[in-house]
């Protein structure tokens, strides 16, 4: 049975739970969205599609007659917990705090900032139902092959020395030029802090996270070991997770995709040796190597728009994470590259905004974005669908200019 559905209800309950339990297929919207089938492969059935399914099958009264009472239980534990939220008084990060300067947005992309708002963050992970925790009863552990395991309540996680990073996380899902992709200012207690702490055993190989419902992604421990400010986060854009993003604590690794990394509702991080623990998505199939690739895409203008003749910018935003973004380079109607320009950089974790002048004749016009990394390596117009990995290719527009 999936451990994500607890609804009561007879009939209607044990429904709901197969219908949750039946769509584990896709990294899919929380939103119960449809997701498009990788090419070359069979449709799967989205959230929303089994849902229907089941409510046809049993009946929205029978559904409906635990859903009501369970409805309501809920709704109450997430008023508990927005209450301790609005009194968590969040402490200050160690080392330079992140400054986000005017120039990060483009005016032209003045409603697209640099740092994506909360409520406009994307939602991906693989709960039908977000876990509502008691952050009273919460605890995060840190086991496995350790030599020194320990446990910390909430109070104690936000006591320890923090940091405060701008990252940008992505779905393995995201098509591409899609927006399953943002950057939020993130603060947590370093995973290597943990780590010391623990004492790394002997065999170990392999950071699992797992969530309060027993859903679990894992990478390599060298990842964590390796520099990056990879951390157990307790706050985003300066503010308590909200329970969409993973309150009471979350894991984020910058470079990784959250298929494997960033797990929500964070209740305990083990260490393993290779075989030990199998992710979820790994075990369904997906590439072990969740390292994210790199990525560009156009906002400005919308792909259909049109425009009018002459003095066009055409903006969006490239990310390589953990690598960064050395130059953005723009195409028109497949002629030579041309170079964009670079808005401020937020940090080699986060993606960079840009902006390309153009000017536009009448007709319909070809436009077409890559990245290069700052190691040097082009973004790859080879076009490759989202499974077992992410999507790659260049992101292209067409517009008509009248």
């Amino acid at each position: 049975m999936n451990p994500r559905s607890r609804p009561a209800g007879g009939l209607g309950r044990r429904m709901v739970q197969w219908a949750m339990t039946s769509t584990r297929r896709l990294p899919a919207d929380d939103n119960l969205a449809d997701v498009a089938p990788p090419a070359n492969r069979s449709p799967r059935l989205s959230r929303r599609a089994v849902f229907l399914g089941a409510f046809s099958v049993v009946g929205l009264g029978a559904v409906a007659a635990g859903g009501a009472v369970w409805g309501r239980a809920r709704q109450a534990g997430q008023a508990a917990v927005e209450a301790v939220r609005q009194k968590v008084r969040l402490p200050a990060p160690g080392g330079a705090v992140p400054i986000v300067p005017a120039p990060a947005t483009p005016a032209v992309l003045s409603g697209r900032p640099a740092i994506t708002p909360t409520a406009d963050f994307f939602l991906i992970d693989n709960a039908a139902i977000r876990p509502v925790v008691d952050v009273s009863s919460w605890s995060l552990s840190i086991g496995g092959r350790v030599s020194r395991p320990f446990t910390l309540n909430y109070e104690q996680l936000l006591a320890l020395p923090s940091i405060e990073r701008v990252v940008t996380l992505a779905c393995v899902s995201n098509g591409v030029g899609g927006d399953l992709a943002g950057s939020a200012t993130w603060q947590g207690v370093r995973l290597t802090d943990l780590l010391d702490r623990a004492g790394i055993g002997a065999g170990a190989s392999m950071l699992v996270g797992t969530s309060t419902d027993g859903f679990i992604a894992g990478f390599p421990l060298a990842v964590a070991q390796d520099g990056r400010d990879a951390m157990v986060a307790f706050a985003m854009n300066g503010e308590p997770l909200t329970v969409n993003h993973g309150f009471p604590a979350r894991l984020v690794v910058p470079g990784l995709y959250g298929y494997v990394s960033a797990t929500k509702w964070l209740t305990s991080i083990k260490l393993a040796s290779a075989g030990e623990a199998v992710p979820y998505w790994v075990g369904q199939g997906w590439s072990a190597d969740g390292t994210v690739l790199a990525s560009s895409r156009i906002d400005v203008p919308k792909a259909g728009a049109r425009v009018s003749p002459g003095p066009v910018v055409v903006a969006g935003r490239a990310w390589h994470q953990h690598v960064g973004v050395k130059a953005v380079q723009v195409r028109v109607d497949g002629g030579a590259w041309a170079p964009a320009e670079l808005a401020d950089s937020l940090g080699v974790d986060s993606w960079r905004l840009w902006t390309f002048a153009w000017t536009a004749t009448p007709g319909r016009h070809n436009l077409t974005v890559r990245m290069i990394s700052e190691d040097g390596v082009k973004q790859t117009g080879t076009a490759q669908p989202y499974f077992p990995g992410a999507a790659t290719g260049w992101h292209k527009i067409e517009v008509d200019v009248k």
